[in-house]
């Protein structure tokens, strides 16, 4: 099934279980589809992260920069987003630009399994299960101990959460955030 057919498929999957639209669907190179976090679910991420001054978050497959940028606003720490689709890229830099925290972000247009995440304190990630399991060596090699890893919807395979906490969704799909620590 050709890469367009497959994002069709997906789209309207997700507009059918997130209600209708409440959420943007799109298939970029990377073959993921960038799927936005509602606030209600980064909240939860950012709240289960224990942000605190001085942290420095990794989103991977930062879409739009959402995570990045409200972690930016009410935390007022420095994110790194890290998205493939150029096109994203851009648009999270700009809406940076707009919500007054582009001195506190930056967005690189880069291959997550290329990425040096090592200076990360917290790692956000709403991925696809299969991206997630060839992700965690890269994270387990990398990350220092005391580092939280938090994800939206998808488990991280091999890896056990230190906490679970569902979300309220739509009728069709509540949201579940995992929170790791590494050690």
């Amino acid at each position: 099934m050709n890469r367009i057919l497959k994002g069709l498929m997906f789209s309207l999957l997700w507009l059918f279980a997130t209600g209708c639209g409440s959420s943007v669907a799109l298939w970029t190179d990377g073959e993921v589809p960038f799927v936005r976090s509602t606030p209600e679910v980064i909240d939860r991420m950012l709240e289960m992260a224990r942000v605190k001054t001085g942290d420095l978050i990794y989103d991977i497959g930062s879409g739009d920069g959402a995570i990045i940028i409200r972690a930016a606003k009410q935390y007022g720490v420095r994110g790194v987003g890290i998205e493939i689709d150029e096109d994203l890229v851009l648009r999270a830099r700009s809406n940076a630009f707009r919500e007054k925290v582009d001195h506190l972000v930056e967005f690189r247009a880069q291959d997550a399994f290329t990425v040096d995440v090592s200076p990360a304190t917290v790692v956000t990630l709403y991925m696809l299960p299969e991206f997630n399991a060839k992700l965690r060596p890269i994270l387990e090699r990398q990350l220092k101990p005391g580092t939280r890893v938090v994800s939206h919807d998808y488990p991280i395979a091999g890896w056990v959460p230190d906490r679970v906490e569902n979300v309220p969704g739509t009728f069709v799909h509540d949201h579940q955030v995992m929170l790791f620590e590494i050690r």
